[in-house]
């Protein structure tokens, strides 16, 4: 039998208690941090692709910038593969007559007020593609004061492999984009012309 002394004194010892309660605290402090590395990180690496793409964009709205695109789109790569080396990068380029038509559909006479371009209504091709479509731009750099969207993709493996653990997928998707106008290098020319419907 246990003296009625010792019980007492093993109540009042607290040796061990701090290595006790940081192996219940550990596990969660680590999940803690490893979300708080990888958040920073992720916005690191969307800052430097932001800041590579606007550089590029300044570099894409002079004349002669369509000989040049891939130079400008290696700028970009280069800039982002500093931080995140396994990148992989993909560009896209829209251009429109105004800056209030990106993103904007064709426009179109709704004959038949059913919200969709159909049945041979007519519609303006603004971007001479020959069909009527939800984003006006057209593909490329555009011609002297286009208002250009310059848009870059990045996707990459996550640096910390325990990110899974808190539920996030193993790899990143972020997306970065611009409009800039080009300069006045020459008359503003359109490609608009009238459609009809499917």
């Amino acid at each position: 039998m246990i003296a009625p002394q010792s019980l007492k004194a093993l109540e009042r010892a607290s040796d061990g208690a701090a290595v006790v309660e940081f192996a219940l605290v550990a596990p969660t402090l680590a999940l803690v941090l490893i979300g708080l590395f990888d958040m920073g990180f992720s916005v690191y690496a969307n800052t430097m692709l932001q800041g590579a793409l606007q550089r590029a964009a300044r570099a894409s709205t002079v004349e002669g910038a369509a000989n040049i695109v891939s130079s400008i789109d290696d700028m970009v790569k280069h800039e982002v593969v500093e931080v995140v080396p396994d990148a992989t990068l993909t560009f896209s380029r829209k251009a429109y007559a105004n800056f209030s038509d990106v993103g904007v559909a064709e426009d179109f006479t709704d004959a038949n007020d059913n919200g969709v371009c159909d049945d041979g209504e007519a519609y303006e091709d603004a971007n001479g593609n020959g069909t009527w479509d939800q984003d006006r731009g057209a593909s490329g750099l555009g011609g002297a004061r286009d208002a250009v969207l310059y848009t870059v993709s990045m996707r990459y493996s996550r640096k910390f492999p325990m990110a899974s653990l808190i539920g996030l997928p193993e790899t990143v998707t972020s997306t970065a984009s611009t409009v800039l106008r080009n300069q006045p290098y020459d008359l503003q020319k359109s490609v608009a012309k009238v459609g009809n419907c499917t």
